[in-house]
């Protein structure tokens, strides 16, 4: 069954390689679909979605992230699956 997230991550997710560490292991992960894209100085969103278990993989990476970073705050969001995000992208 697939689910879909909105994840906020705040800390020092920027300038240390946070959306191309979380690309990277997003493709590892079959069947995740989204982005991760920065949208405020320290923070970085990220629309994970597809089955249960990858994406639950890909929060919990979310949540320490590459060893560069600070991770201070996570808030996450239940959405409804979008069909346009055939694959994980940096925005």
């Amino acid at each position: 069954m697939a689910c879909a997230l909105l994840v906020k991550v705040e800390g020092r997710v920027t300038g240390v390689g946070f959306r191309y560490s979380a690309m990277r292991f997003a493709a590892g992960l079959p069947g995740l679909h989204g982005y991760i894209r920065n949208t405020a100085y320290d923070a970085v969103e990220a629309w994970i979605q597809g089955p249960e278990a990858e994406v639950a993989r890909m929060l919990e990476w979310l949540r320490h992230g590459p060893s560069s970073a600070l991770v201070v705050r996570v808030a996450v969001n239940s959405v409804t699956p979008r069909d346009d995000l055939p694959f994980f992208t940096i925005q």
